[in-house]
């Protein structure tokens, strides 16, 4: 199984994109275990966001949720636990789920973090557009940390969708994810050479060459 992370800031289209993923892989035949995000289906219940008291619950709840999801050639999870250590982290001074959270994060051959370049959609359980850059930035100073790479997606629409295929794809064929079901065969370690760097405008760059290749 390959297992894919869409990570990053509110309003920045982990949702939409793991559903578009998610119907495209299936389009190609391939088995797929598309995992919600458990923090949003949480706040939808109870109306509200999660105390701080609540926050390892719903991170421990989410990596079940992955942990058994049922056998597929691909996995594709809205968010992880380490979201929610950052949210602990922002929201109340409270850095005691990184550990656990990186460790999970550990599991994943991609990790995809959401480009800043979608405009804000509102949401009465968000806290507003002023969020999003110190969320990001928490983001990807944990992953440093921990040693992660991670590929950071841009672009609208179809646009988005296609350079997180070409991601995929890519961490796929290094994996010996081959042949018409895409049965996983083999496992070889992937880096992106490119996980350290911040600079947005590198990483559009980056991303709208590949659209040429």
């Amino acid at each position: 199984m390959i297992r894919i992370a869409l990570l990053g800031a509110e309003s920045t289209g982990k949702t939409q994109l793991a559903k578009a993923i998610t119907a495209n892989l299936r389009s190609q035949g391939h088995s797929v275990a598309a995992i919600p995000e458990t923090l949003r289906l949480w706040c939808d219940q109870a109306g509200r966001t999660p105390r701080a008291d609540e926050q390892w619950a719903i991170a421990l709840a989410h990596a079940a949720r992955i942990a058994q999801a049922p056998t597929a050639t691909y996995l594709v999870a809205d968010t992880t636990a380490l979201m929610t250590a950052i949210y602990s982290d922002l929201l109340f001074g409270d850095r005691s789920l990184y550990a656990y959270a990186l460790e999970q994060q550990r599991s994943f051959d991609l990790t995809l973090v959401m480009g800043l370049d979608l405009p804000w959609a509102a949401d009465p359980l968000r806290d507003g557009p002023h969020s999003r850059a110190p969320v990001d930035s928490a983001l990807r100073a944990a992953l440093a940390r921990g040693n992660l790479p991670y590929q950071v997606v841009y672009g609208k629409d179809q646009t988005r969708t296609r350079n997180a295929l070409h991601a995929i794809e890519s961490i796929a064929s290094r994996a010996g994810a081959t042949s018409a079901r895409g049965r996983f065969l083999s496992k070889t370690p992937w880096v992106w050479n490119c996980e350290k760097c911040s600079d947005p405008e590198c990483e559009h760059k980056l991303f709208s060459g590949l659209l040429h290749r």
